[in-house]
């Protein structure tokens, strides 16, 4: 096996985008390694990970025991993912944790002048300019794996400083594409996990449920590629076969389509600036397609995209506070809490109170996101959503 294989480190290594990134490398051996695993409890599963990948330094950044596997370093706690990153020297580190957790790990990251494929959106959510102004300082590339972004991200290539005219992320629009926000009060779990196109886990499983999912993403790209809010667009296309596009200030537009599955954008970024021989997927087949459509997405009945252009246009510390309260918000609702409807009405409240400050450095974008967490944590939903509870 040649030396000259990328040295992978995997942060969130159990959940689908780390799955998919394992499975990405265990197609293409002599050209990537494995070489350090993190995870949040999922300990058995890290424990297999490491075994069949052979990496040498893992992270268990949450409670519970783990069984150190011979030859391995162990690392353990939110800080834990910082020294693994450290300790292991990566190629590239793959961001691929849910939530704030993320931030701290990435800045390290960026410190260290390593390059980071990033899958976790709260990271520039709560923390665009920060993580965008570190990242050009070190000439740090942020390669983004989110089937939209990597879209736009690949269809800007060879663009040689051309003028965009708009940018356009497509959303599925989840399974509740089409209901009215009175239909939405009554839905459950259940049905809110039940993603017609995507298999993803649970709490962003639940923001595209509620479009929060691409208003993050709008945020995202808005950092990512220097674009102005205004200039981002999002459409429903239920086929999800066109991932992203990109209009010129000629009126020329490109789009990048692809069969859907993560581990086509992990692969494009694994690999960059190279492209790798598809093993696993069969070409699209365009006619069996069919055709293509695409609607503006329904504001009122899904407010939280509102909500994220709302936010970034406040800038300082408002964006932060949207996806604080946004994790708790979600997390409420999957315990049963509050009612799917109610996710909104939680940012919504936890908006208005904010008093938006600067977010010059890490220490007030996280306390704006601890208020808001106890904010919405706190916060009872309004008796007449109680009243209507099924």
């Amino acid at each position: 096996m040649s030396d000259a294989r990328k040295r992978i480190c995997i942060l969130g290594s159990t959940g689908s985008i780390g799955e998919n990134t394992l499975r990405v490398i265990g197609d293409y051996p002599e050209q990537f390694e494995a070489v350090a695993l993190a995870a949040h409890g999922s300990s058995r599963r890290l424990a297999e990970q490491a075994a069949e990948f052979g990496a040498r330094w893992l992270c268990l950044s949450g409670d519970g025991a783990f069984e150190t596997p011979d030859g391995a370093r162990v690392f353990r706690g939110p800080q834990g993912l910082e020294e693994l990153i450290e300790a292991s020297a990566p190629d590239l580190v793959v961001v691929a944790t849910v939530g704030f957790a993320g931030l701290a790990p990435t800045l390290r990251a960026i410190e260290l002048g390593l390059s980071v494929a990033l899958a976790n959106k709260e990271v520039l959510v709560s923390a665009g300019e920060l993580v965008m102004d570190a990242a050009r300082r070190r000439g740090v590339a942020i390669l983004p794996i989110d089937s939209e972004h990597n879209a736009i991200f690949q269809c800007l290539e060879g663009r040689n400083g051309a003028p965009l005219r708009r940018i356009i992320l497509t959303a599925s629009g989840g399974p509740f594409r089409g209901r009215s926000r009175a239909e939405l009060a009554g839905v459950t779990v259940e049905q809110a996990l039940d993603h017609p196109t995507w298999q993803m886990g649970p709490k962003i499983t639940i923001d595209s449920a509620t479009l929060m999912n691409k208003g993050f993403e709008v945020i995202e790209g808005h950092h990512l590629f220097g674009v102005p809010v205004e200039r981002i667009e999002v459409v429903v296309h239920p086929q999800s076969m066109i991932h992203g596009m990109i209009e010129y200030q000629d009126g020329s537009m490109l789009a990048q389509m692809g069969v859907t599955d993560m581990y086509l954008p992990i692969a494009n970024v694994l690999a960059y600036p190279r492209r790798l021989v598809n093993r696993r997927f069969e070409p699209l087949d365009l006619a069996a397609l069919g055709q293509v459509t695409f609607a503006r997405p329904d504001l009122e009945a899904f407010p939280c995209l509102g909500y994220a252009y709302d936010a970034v246009r406040a800038g300082g510390t408002c964006p932060a506070v949207l996806n604080a309260a946004n994790e708790v918000a979600v997390r409420r609702f999957l315990a049963g809490e509050i009612r799917f409807t109610d996710i909104a009405e939680l940012i919504a409240a936890a908006l208005g109170e904010h008093r938006v400050a600067p977010a010059p450095d890490l220490d007030a974008i996280a306390a704006a996101d601890a208020w808001a967490r106890a904010f919405c944590a706190a916060r009872a939903v309004a008796p007449a959503s109680l009243a209507k509870r099924p």
